[in-house]
């Protein structure tokens, strides 16, 4: 029997990654490119994302940066146009660009659950809204949101992040059933505990890293690039009737007990 050799091929698709400069944003990008995609980086800082575009660019593959803040609704919507005009449609975009705030229920300020929630929610939303827009009009495609292993579950000291990431959940439900018809999927990746450098903190905190490592089946944290594979299956040709869905990526975490 003949093997299909394109059933992760994203050769001629242009994909957009927010935080993309460091972490899972870039595992994803990587594992894009090194499928065929065209790559469009993003981040806030202009010297660290040419740093990684350079990275892929030296081992061949077709990969640019756009640096903006995914909260600025001008700039996303700026920064999609150029895309689209240098390269005539967007095909994916992973709404990946998040923060965490962690602080008890108790003390939490309300203007860092606003910029939690202005981050890891309200900015996904612009950002799934106008790449359909563009893609509706060249065809179709497919956007990927970040949520997370929390937001089904809780633990203390990050309400605004859990409900964020629960609320995307449902947005990514909410835009998969609106966008089919316009060949539009729309899918989330669930992560567990990753070791990126955002989780540096934890990973240095002794019995936080043993309990991490106790409570995962798998017996470990997950390495950014382990998010890459799912990535690449959600936008390519394997996950062509995959829409609405919250894929995990956790080590079985989320459904031990």
């Amino acid at each position: 029997m003949a093997i299909a050799t394109t059933l992760f091929d994203l050769t001629g698709r242009t994909i957009l990654i927010t935080g993309a400069s460091r972490g899972i944003g870039f595992a994803m990008a990587k594992a894009c490119a090194e499928h065929g995609a065209r790559v469009v980086l993003n981040g806030r800082d202009p010297a660290t994302l040419a740093e990684k575009v350079d990275a892929l660019a030296a081992a061949g593959h077709a990969a640019e940066g756009e640096a903006f803040d995914v909260t600025d609704e001008a700039a996303t919507i700026a920064a999609l146009d150029r895309i689209v005009a240098r390269h005539g449609a967007l095909h994916g975009a992973i709404a990946n660009a998040g923060v965490q705030h962690r602080v008890p229920v108790l003390d939490f300020p309300t203007a860092d659950f606003r910029r939690v929630v202005e981050t890891n929610l309200t900015a996904c939303f612009v950002l799934g809204r106008e790449a359909a827009k563009r893609m509706a009009a060249t065809g179709g495609g497919a956007i990927i949101n970040t949520v997370s292993m929390l937001g089904p579950i809780a633990r203390p000291t990050v309400p605004a992040y859990i409900a964020a990431k629960e609320g995307l959940r449902a947005l990514t439900r909410a835009m998969a059933v609106e966008l089919g018809a316009k060949g539009i999927r729309v899918n989330a990746i669930a992560p567990g505990y990753v070791a990126t450098e955002m989780n540096t903190a934890l990973i240095e905190n002794e019995p936080f890293n043993a309990w991490v490592i106790g409570r995962t089946p798998m017996g470990r944290w997950a390495q950014p690039e382990e998010l890459g594979g799912a990535a690449v299956f959600l936008m390519s040709p394997a996950g062509a009737f995959v829409s609405g869905h919250i894929l995990s990526v956790d080590g079985a975490m989320s459904v031990a007990v």
